[in-house]
């Protein structure tokens, strides 16, 4: 009787040893109050000249983020949110300006975005056959 007793002391210290700490942090967590409202969306944009990112040397490089508002290094902040909100946060979605005329002269300029939009990685990569075809196909999320 006397060694189930003392299993049973030694189980439940175990037990408040072990399931103590994970009581309190469950208490705790219901007021804790969340840090922001919006998912975030933070993202670093660069451009450079070459035909994969592995092997350009980034020329441009600015910060954009978009929520709760525009901000960050990117000149036309506002202008580049407004156009990934309307396709998603999808940069492959991006349309092409029609009435956009460029040269075939073949210069390769390659664009990278790493970050979060939305909560969620991201990671983009596209080569475009000049600087104009940039242009015309990204509107203002890279023009900087």
């Amino acid at each position: 009787m006397r060694n189930t007793a003392r299993w049973a002391a030694a189980l439940g210290f175990t037990a408040a040893a072990v399931c103590g700490p994970l009581t309190g942090a469950a208490v705790a967590a219901p007021d804790a109050a969340p840090s922001s409202l919006y998912a975030p969306s933070a993202l670093v944009l660069t451009t450079g000249h070459g035909n994969e990112a592995a092997t350009a040397t980034p020329e441009r490089a600015v910060t954009l983020s978009c929520a709760p508002t525009a901000s960050g290094t990117h000149p036309a902040a506002a202008q580049a949110c407004a156009e990934l909100r309307g396709v998603g946060g999808d940069f492959d979605a991006l349309k092409a300006q029609s009435d956009v005329m460029c040269t075939k002269i073949y210069d390769p300029v390659v664009v990278t975005v790493q970050g979060v939009w939305q909560g969620k990685r991201v990671s983009y990569e596209r080569t475009f056959a000049n600087s104009c075809l940039k242009e015309a196909v990204t509107g203002g999320v890279f023009s900087f």
